[in-house]
């Protein structure tokens, strides 16, 4: 069983007991969140696509921590000119656990 669900301004494909690392969300850590912007729902009936969402299912999660990602180097040159930067960038995320998918 699995969806493809809209979380963040993202796509996602979520499976039950996976971890899922989305944009920074405004949950605490161990809140309860439920997301009903389900675009696609797998599980042993078939496959149900929605238009532009399937009615009546959601997904279940729970917020386990807030974290950093990888440092990212942004580096620009422009030859003979002398000119250079070096800039790093770490995006901030949330780790999201997957409980429950259904309806």
């Amino acid at each position: 069983m699995y969806a493809i669900v809209e979380i963040a301004g993202q796509q996602f494909k979520v499976e039950p007991n996976r971890f899922v690392y989305t944009h920074r969300l405004a949950a605490e850590e161990g809140a309860e969140l439920t997301f009903d912007q389900v675009l696609l729902f797998e599980d042993e009936a078939g496959i149900t696509v929605g238009a532009p969402t399937v009615a009546g299912v959601t997904v279940k999660a729970k917020v386990l921590e807030h974290l950093k990602g990888d440092k990212v180097i942004v580096f620009k040159k422009k030859r003979r000119k002398g000119f250079r930067r070096k800039n790093g960038h770490r995006q901030y995320l949330t780790k999201v656990m997957i409980e429950q998918i259904g309806a």
